[in-house]
Parts: C-alpha cells; sequence; structure tokens
C-alpha cells in the first residue's frame, strides 16, 4: 500500500439505504460518475453490501456502500436486510433513497434509528423525471420526516451536485480531527518506534498501525528512529538523549518499560488506536474486569482481520495465554473475526477488541454501545496487555 492512499478504514464510510428499486445502485453510479454498482430494472438486484472505495470530489476519500433494499422479504431477504443493518454500523452519512412512493413507513423506521446512533441522515428523491407533482411529494416526506428532501434523477444526472453538498454539509464534527497520536508528541519530538517483526508482520512490509503512525509522526514534524526489540538498547545508546516518546507493540510492553529512560512517555500502537477508533476512557476503566474473572467466566476476543490463525497470534494465541496465566487454564475464550460479532454479549464477563485498524472509528463505537447498553466491559488488545503488565497506570493514553 502506498503511504499517499487513504486506507479504507479511515475513510468517510456514505451508506446508501432503500426499498428495492428506489434506484440507490443507479444514484452510486451518478455521484461517483463511474459504473460503480450493478444496475438492473429487477428489484433485489444488489444482495450483500457492497464496499467501494472512492475520491469524490469536493467530499475527498470515502467509501460508499451499496446497500440491499431494506423491504427485502422471505428467508433469504430477511438475511440481506440484517446485512444492512452491519452496514449501518459503519455508517458515517446515511443517504434515505426515497424513489417516490406514497408510503414511506421503512423510511421512518430507518430514519429513527439513525437518529438514535447519531448518525447524520440525508433524504434523496430519486426518479424525480417520473414524478408529476415533484413539490408534493416533497412535502409530505418532510412532513413524514421531518427532513427536507434533495430531489434528484440519477437518469438524467440532475441534483447529483446537491447530494455531495448536502453531504459536506452533514459531516460529523469530529470528521477528519482526531489524530492517532494525540497530546502524546509534539512538533520536533524525538520518537522511538520499537517494532518487532514477527510471523504477523508481512515480509518486507510493515503492519498497517505502524505505517499509519509512522506517518503521522513525519506528518506532525517529529524526528522518528526505529528498532526491533534486540536493538533497543542500541538504540537507546545511539541517542544524544532519551527520546521524547517510545512507541512499542504491545506484545513487549514490559520489556521495554523496564528498559525505557525515566523521562521517556511510554505507549503502544495498539493503545493508540484504543483511543484513536473507539472510547480509551471505556477500555481502561473496563480492563479492571480482570480482576473478577475466574475459571468459569468468558472472554470474548474480537478481531478486525480475517486470517488463518498463526502460529505467534496475539488475539488467538498470545492474548488468551497471558488471561489463562493469571486466572485459571479453565477460562473459556471465544474468538471471532471480521465482521462477525454477536448482538447478545451476556454471558461474557469481559470483550476485547483488536486496535480495529482495519475498522472505521463509527463501527467500533457502535460495538463499545452495544457493549455498554449489556453492562459488558470493553477493552482492547493493547490496554489489557498493559494492565496484565502492570504498568497501566505508568503509560500514556492519549
Amino acid at each position: 500500500m502506498s503511504l499517499n492512499e487513504t486506507p479504507r478504514a479511515n475513510r468517510l464510510h456514505i451508506g446508501i439505504f432503500g426499498k428495492r428499486n428506489s434506484g440507490k445502485s443507479s444514484l452510486i453510479n451518478a455521484v461517483t460518475g463511474h459504473d460503480t454498482a450493478l444496475v438492473s430494472e429487477f428489484a433485489g438486484t444488489t444482495t450483500d453490501p457492497v464496499y467501494k472505495s472512492m475520491e469524490i470530489y469536493p467530499i475527498g476519500p470515502c467509501v460508499l456502500i451499496d446497500t440491499a433494499g431494506f423491504d427485502d422479504e422471505g428467508a433469504i431477504g430477511q438475511l440481506r436486510v440484517e446485512k444492512t443493518r452491519e452496514a449501518a454500523a459503519k455508517t458515517d452519512i446515511a443517504l434515505i433513497v426515497i424513489g417516490g412512493d406514497t408510503v414511506i413507513d421503512i423510511e421512518k423506521e430507518w430514519l429513527e434509528e439513525f437518529r438514535k446512533r447519531n448518525i447524520p441522515a440525508i433524504a434523496v428523491l430519486n426518479k424525480s423525471d417520473l414524478l408529476t407533482d415533484t413539490d408534493a411529494v416533497c412535502k409530505y416526506i418532510e412532513n413524514s420526516t421531518g427532513l427536507k428532501p434533495v430531489v434528484a434523477s440519477s437518469s438524467n444526472k440532475t441534483g447529483i451536485d446537491r447530494i455531495r453538498t448536502a453531504i459536506l454539509r452533514h459531516l460529523p464534527e469530529d470528521y477528519d480531527v482526531k489524530t492517532i497520536t494525540g497530546n502524546i508528541v509534539k512538533d520536533g519530538d524525538v520518537v522511538l518506534l520499537v517494532m518487532p517483526q514477527d510471523i504477523q508482520a508481512p515480509k518486507g512490509r510493515l503492519i498497517l498501525p505502524q505505517v499509519q503512525t509512522l506517518r503521522e509522526l513525519l506528518d506532525r514534524k517529529c524526528l522518528v528512529l526505529s528498532a526491533t526489540t534486540d536493538k533497543l538498547d542500541a538504540a537507546l545508546k545511539s541517542l544524544s538523549s532519551p527520546p521524547d516518546v517510545i512507541i512499542t507493540d504491545s506484545q513487549v510492553f514490559k520489556t521495554v518499560y523496564d528498559k525505557k529512560p525515566e523521562k521517556s512517555k511510554l505507549t503502544s500502537f495498539s493503545v493508540l488506536f484504543a483511543g484513536y477508533k473507539g472510547d480509551i476512557e471505556y477500555f481502561t476503566e473496563s480492563a479492571a474486569a480482570i480482576d473478577n474473572l475466574t475459571e468459569d467466566s468468558r472472554v470474548l476476543i474480537a478481531e478486525a482481520c480475517t486470517h488463518a490463525p498463526l502460529a505467534e497470534d496475539i488475539g488467538r494465541e498470545k492474548l488468551p495465554n497471558l488471561l489463562r496465566k493469571k486466572v485459571g487454564q479453565g477460562l473459556a475464550i471465544d474468538i471471532v473475526s471480521g465482521n462477525d460479532f454477536p448482538d447478545d454479549l451476556t454471558g461474557y464477563a469481559l470483550v476485547i477488541q483488536c486496535g480495529a485498524c482495519m475498522f472505521n472509528r463509527k463501527y467500533v463505537i457502535s460495538r463499545i454501545e452495544r457493549a455498554r447498553e449489556q453492562e459488558i466491559p470493553m477493552s482492547n488488545y493493547g490496554v489489557v496487555i498493559a494492565y496484565l503488565s502492570g504498568i497501566l497506570d505508568k503509560i500514556s493514553l492519549k
């Protein structure tokens, strides 16, 4: 991946929702100016959500999510609707596409759901070229939903600029504001990155959190030195004074902590991403739940990546071993990956999320909100490892 490319997880996620045959896919093609989505005259052409990374002027890097109709029917249809709900959890801005129907009860239900999740929603009256009284339909939609719709026609390519403008106007206040390193670093700081290259690091490349953090440090005008764990002593000796900040892989937290100079701040890539993608306060608060775990407890570990288990895998091997070393071998640990995350967390004493570099923040926050609602503690790989190492109160969190 080029450093100039914006990872999908860092792009604005724009979800397109609506009934079957409301013109969602055609609208995506009109907005992007490309045949991005499959279009058919038959309802239900779109099945699983389709994610397309784009660069759309003047919005910038974004991901358009084409979803199945939320009025789909039958057993398979209900599975498609569930996939659409999963896509909603990843959405930063929702476009509700209305094809000129006189009944919009389902749209109103989804709009209410987006309001509950604090997701900005834009009503789009599509297929306006087929309407005889556009003003009357607009008034009906506004009276029913409280939203004044953007009038468009994907066939005639009208109203498309108004949709782009509406998206810009509805950008979340914190969009593109949060940084990975927060207040931990400042211009001119010397930062030492400790990056063990184990089996999980692709040959000849760095893993995504390392790349993104390194790029941000350069953008913030920091002086950066990188080393593997076995070269930590040599790296420290090469500097005329201690580094201002050390950022390490969480797996060697304790090793680095024991060797770090007293004046150097210490954190990890995973801890940084806990704040960047999630809720660092809830993650640190929830780590204390580890002390209440017993061999009768059940823990859920959630990985963002889907990959074959590796011998040195942190989520499947190292973290479970650390937990069982503290609690006992009888501790039950379930592992899910990718989008697989249970709606019902009943029975879990703790949920541990990875750094989530492959997810956008909206989706991670939706998982945290689910855990909060069910009063289930939820933490993060780096935070948990720091807690188990006895140094959580001694590292920099944000």
